[in-house]
């Protein structure tokens, strides 16, 4: 069970909400909020006041029952452009420099945490591997011998023979 909220034209730009949404993608929504409520950054008030909708929506789902912060998690987090307001501040010698206000749109989802099944409980039986057969490792031929400047290999071998 998962649920969404989108808050929309939020008045700073993606890239600053961005870097507190990552903080907080793929965690726990207990741990997210303790993230935003203690980040000193103005967009991290915007997402917190964002995700505590989307907890309040998973809530209030048919079917859900009453589901705890600490049981929920946060599924996915995704911050898009909105749009731009365009601005004309004076500059000197009879100019104008163009400000841009940015916006961005934040989308929020929740879901519940899925519960992992308990040992001992019924469930399918684990189905036995068989052990696979070793690989024959193929008969190494002998080794050549290195040959060093100036002696041929079969004047070594007959040295080695007399030696014996």
């Amino acid at each position: 069970m998962e649920a969404k909220a989108i808050n929309r034209y939020i008045g700073s730009s993606p890239r600053k909400m961005r870097l507190v949404v990552d903080l907080i993608r793929g965690k726990s929504v207990d741990e997210a909020l303790h993230i935003l409520h203690f980040s000193p950054k103005h967009a991290s008030k915007v997402a917190e006041k964002a995700l505590r909708s989307a907890v309040s929506n998973l809530q209030n789902k048919e079917g859900s029952g009453r589901l705890e912060p600490d049981e929920m998690l946060v599924k996915s987090v995704q911050v898009d452009v909105g749009m731009t307001m365009k601005r004309i501040s004076p500059a000197p010698m009879g100019r104008a420099f163009r400000i841009r206000k940015r916006s961005n749109h934040l989308t929020i989802v929740v879901a519940a945490k899925e519960e992992k099944p308990v040992r001992g409980s019924k469930s399918k039986p684990a189905v036995k591997q068989q052990p696979k057969p070793a690989k024959k490792k193929a008969e190494s031929a002998p080794k050549a011998e290195k040959k060093t400047k100036g002696e041929p290999a079969a004047a070594k071998k007959s040295e080695a023979a007399a030696t014996k």
